[in-house]
């Protein structure tokens, strides 16, 4: 059976650390809690847990990550729905976690929440750590009693995101390896292979076919010029940076990515699913349509969708709803808006709010499979011609220069 690690908390609130054999992490759980214990964490010890992680700064000093935020709500979740008072479930937490930063963070929510404040108020010092979708669900969980299950909520949430964004972060590593390969084997073969036969070219005397010649004005181009290239690609990337930073400029461009064909597509199905599970979670947990909508406004990355729900919030506060302001916008796939439509006519919004979102999580993931199966033999292929038009190239001038000398 495999072995899994785990974190637990006794009845009087002593933190354990050990590993178990179990045939999954439930049974384990299961067998904690037979044992008195509360379990905080079960992981399996030979897969890698992603949560756990924590970023670095330029001094080498652990800081707060949006992993060890999600590992935190989570192990608050699980004490307080076995009971457990919030400040001595901080006190509990400041005992597990590692994380000197994280430590920290939770003495101070602890102070703060001990003086008579609330958790949510406590949070709102430690904004570049809790967003504004966070405290908002922190909020609405203290408003209506149920904190545990609101965080419990907003572990799966960002469970979730975290999931959409890592698949598409796996799709592109092939793309950017193969694009790398092909930019260093077309450099050597231009700044190394191609000097060789030059030089004796030219001592042959005779007159290069012209697809040689290019070749031969490439590698020397690239090879007296490489300095100059890399100086260019890198204020290129300075220069689009910049555009993106200025509003306007980046309105633009995010007007550009979406009328992309296949990428365009793409960027819409993730922000309409971040947009409907971030919706639906917030109005699922007693935040008004309006304020969830202000906040899912900020959540989204594109300029022109954000923009859109802009407008959506105006229409809404005229008591035109949500469905109707989503299809005038034209931004939102119909299939959304009008699953928003039937929502809003029987009453269970959140709900379908929450299975739009699992509908295009699923179009992301088949979206990604497709642009991954035109994208690597396009780019096998380009590799496969440039390198061997380059060599077509030399064998041609070889030939040519053989047939001269005989």
């Amino acid at each position: 059976m495999p072995l899994y690690s785990y974190k637990a908390v006794s009845a009087a609130g002593e933190s354990q650390e050990a590993t178990m054999e179990g045939g999954s992490p439930a049974a384990v759980a299961e067998r904690l809690q037979s044992m008195g214990l509360i379990p905080i964490r079960v992981v399996e010890v030979a897969a890698p847990s992603g949560a756990s992680g924590s970023g670095l700064n330029f001094f080498g000093k652990k800081k707060v990550t949006q992993a060890d935020v999600g590992v935190f709500t989570q192990e608050l979740a699980t004490l307080l729905k076995a009971g457990l008072p919030l400040d001595r479930c901080l006190e509990i937490l400041i005992g597990l976690s590692a994380n000197e930063s994280v430590r920290d963070l939770m003495l101070q929510l602890r102070e703060e929440v001990r003086g008579g404040a609330s958790l949510s108020k406590a949070m709102e010092a430690h904004k570049g750590v809790f967003n504004r979708f966070y405290l908002n669900m922190i909020r609405a969980g203290e408003a209506g009693g149920a904190l545990d299950v609101v965080l419990q909520r907003l572990t799966e949430f960002m469970e979730r995101s975290r999931e959409l964004r890592d698949t598409v972060k796996s799709a592109l590593i092939y793309p950017a390896i193969l694009v790398g390969v092909a930019v260093l084997s077309v450099a050597i073969l231009l700044m190394w292979v191609v000097p060789q036969f030059s030089q004796m070219f030219e001592e042959s005397g005779k007159a290069l076919p012209l697809p040689t010649q290019i070749v031969i004005a490439a590698g020397d181009t690239v090879r007296l010029y490489w300095w100059a290239m890399a100086l260019a690609a890198i204020g290129i990337y300075s220069w689009f940076s910049r555009q993106m930073r200025v509003p306007a400029s980046r309105y633009r461009w995010d007007r550009r990515f979406l009328s992309l064909p296949l990428v365009g597509d793409l960027i819409a199905k993730l922000e309409v699913a971040r947009f409907s599970r971030t919706l639906g979670t917030l109005i699922g947990n007693g935040v008004s349509l309006l304020t969830a909508l202000a906040i899912v406004k900020e959540t989204l990355s594109n300029t022109v969708m954000s923009e859109g729900l802009g407008n959506v919030a105006s229409q809404l506060r005229e008591g035109k709803g949500l469905g109707k302001p989503l299809m005038d916008t034209g931004l939102f796939p119909k299939l959304a808006v009008h699953l928003v439509l039937v929502g809003e006519e029987t009453g269970k919004l959140q709900d379908m709010l929450i299975r739009i979102a699992d509908i295009y999580d699923r179009e992301v993931h088949t979206t990604v499979k497709r642009l991954l199966a035109l994208m690597e033999p396009v780019l096998i292929l380009g590799l496969g011609l440039v390198i061997g038009g380059i060599i077509m190239s030399i064998l041609v001038a070889i030939l040519s220069v053989n047939d001269l000398a005989m």
